[in-house]
């Protein structure tokens, strides 16, 4: 047994450290991510498989949440995936609170530092252009009287992040489940991967491919 066991690896070491490596690169450096949900409408839609840039904010070691080196915070507008330990599960949010900001939500307005953000209503019913203060992204907001569309003034505490979903009015986010640590966030997407629409057979959506978000 331990000589077929030995012949196995002798003949298989190559691919066995490809793999290695390729696990290592997913775990550490990059990564795409499954979208099962439309929490991050319009922006995200079910099916697209997006880039995940997980040495965007830490080096960490490799299968774990340990930072070796941080290189950069996450910021105000970025979409971060973090393993929320609340929901027992991946999540993609939007980042719209950084600590020491002050935000408040009153019928789906965001007001953050005492700003009230500017909406702009996009060809799209329901949809409108945020301005983040100054990162301008589309929410869709469809729902009147949600228990989502308004919250108390807050403040972010440090090492805290205040994230939610672009499609406001369905998304389990930190109206939810909290602020998110910042050792819960493992990555930040700029860009859809591929898409395969759920809805009809999950054909490939070709005009989504390599999309920016």
């Amino acid at each position: 047994m331990k000589k077929t066991l030995n012949k196995l690896y002798q003949e298989n070491r190559g691919l066995l450290l490809f793999l290695a490596l390729m696990l290592v690169f997913r775990s550490a450096v990059a990564d795409w991510n499954d979208v099962p949900t439309g929490s991050m409408k319009p922006t995200i839609l079910e099916g697209d498989r997006i880039l995940v840039n997980k040495m965007a904010y830490d080096l960490r070691v490799p299968f774990t949440h340990l930072s070796l080196h941080k290189f950069a915070d996450p910021a105000r507008g970025d979409i971060i995936i973090f393993d929320s330990a609340k929901m027992n599960e991946r999540l993609v949010k939007r980042v719209v609170g950084v600590p020491g900001d002050r935000l408040e939500m009153q019928d789906n307005v965001l007001f953050i530092n005492g700003q009230r953000l500017d909406y702009v209503a996009l060809p799209e019913q329901g949809d409108y252009q945020e301005d983040l203060l100054g990162i301008r992204h589309a929410v869709r907001i469809r729902q009147a009287g949600s228990q989502l569309d308004s919250f108390n003034a807050v403040t972010v505490p440090p090492g805290q992040y205040l994230a939610l979903g672009d499609n406001r009015d369905n998304s389990a986010d930190s109206r939810v489940i909290g602020f998110v640590p910042r050792n819960e966030i493992v990555g930040r997407s700029r860009q859809v991967v591929l898409s395969l629409n759920p809805e009809h057979y999950y054909l490939p959506r070709a005009e989504r491919f390599l999309k920016a978000i």
